[in-house]
């Protein structure tokens, strides 16, 4: 994984320009004419030739392999636009993260995931229309960008705050959910494109936020374990001379002395009428 993040590093390097510019705004502009059209074009004939479908692919009607992403995934206006506009925002923040050549890498991959499945599902099976648009590409994004910043949050349903964690989460779930029960595999197209570009990063920083809370249990815990022994004790202060202590005399200043070798504290009287400690 890390040899192939490498490549991609290198490849986006020598062609910085790989791809479009702004690539979510041809996906949106598409998706928008498409939108239009099968209003217009009531008896569905428009959208027909765009479908993926491998039966005509494999009869010269190549196209198909791009013109699926322009489908709308609701024709609902407003699920379209809320969905188009998130996207977008979604998309173009990737793409100003990673630059331009590494997002049309990771939006290409889930393409080319999703054609494959296509392909098989259509050579095991006897389906000739696959159900097959650019929802599952753009949840791949999503999973990218709840991995970049998972502290983010929107508003679900407008007015319930929420991280992009916890929605990815609950997509996630659900996506295995409808893989075990064997309504479909393509969620596997989202999965699999993340994984292959974002695996190793997203288990590295769970593996860090893991020490990290492993080390800040310890603090807690020695922190935790010094104050019982204090409180065991019974005091805090005991001067090295006399043996008065703050609990017995709470009304006395101690000091630690700076030309003592080691930490030895001392009362008021004391703090400067003592022999030093040389070891």
């Amino acid at each position: 994984m890390k040899s192939f993040d490498r490549a991609v590093e290198r490849f986006c390097y020598k062609h910085p320009r790989f791809g479009f510019r702004n690539l979510m705004m041809v996906i949106v502009v598409g998706n928008i004419i498409t939108f239009l059209m099968s209003y217009i074009d009531t008896t569905g004939t428009f959208i027909s030739f765009l479908l993926f479908s491998p039966y005509h692919i494999l009869r010269g009607q190549i196209w198909r392999l791009v013109t699926f992403l322009f489908i709308p995934n609701s024709m609902s206006l407003f699920s379209f636009a809320i969905s188009l506009y998130f996207y977008y925002f979604i998309g173009s923040t990737l793409e100003g993260q990673w630059g331009q050549s590494r997002f049309n890498i990771y939006y290409l991959s889930a393409v080319i995931l999703s054609v494959i499945f296509g392909f098989v599902s259509y050579y095991t099976g006897s389906i000739q229309y696959l159900t097959i648009n650019g929802y599952y590409i753009n949840m791949s994004m999503f999973f990218a960008f709840a991995a970049l910043w998972p502290d983010f949050t929107v508003l679900l349903f407008f007015f319930i705050p929420i991280k992009m964690k916890w929605l990815a989460i609950i997509d996630a779930v659900l996506f295995i959910a409808d893989m075990i029960n064997g309504l479909t595999l393509y969620p596997m197209v989202a999965i699999l494109n993340f994984l292959i570009f974002c695996g190793s990063p997203f288990i590295s920083r769970i593996t860090r936020s893991g020490k990290g809370y492993s080390r800040r249990a310890q603090f807690n815990a020695s922190v935790h374990r010094a104050e019982r022994q204090e409180k065991n004790r019974g005091y805090r202060h005991k001067c090295e001379v006399c043996g008065r202590t703050d609990t017995d005399y709470p009304n006395l200043e101690f000091r630690y002395c700076s030309r003592c070798v080691g930490f030895h504290c001392f009362c008021e009287d004391h703090i400067n009428n003592h022999v030093h400690f040389t070891k």
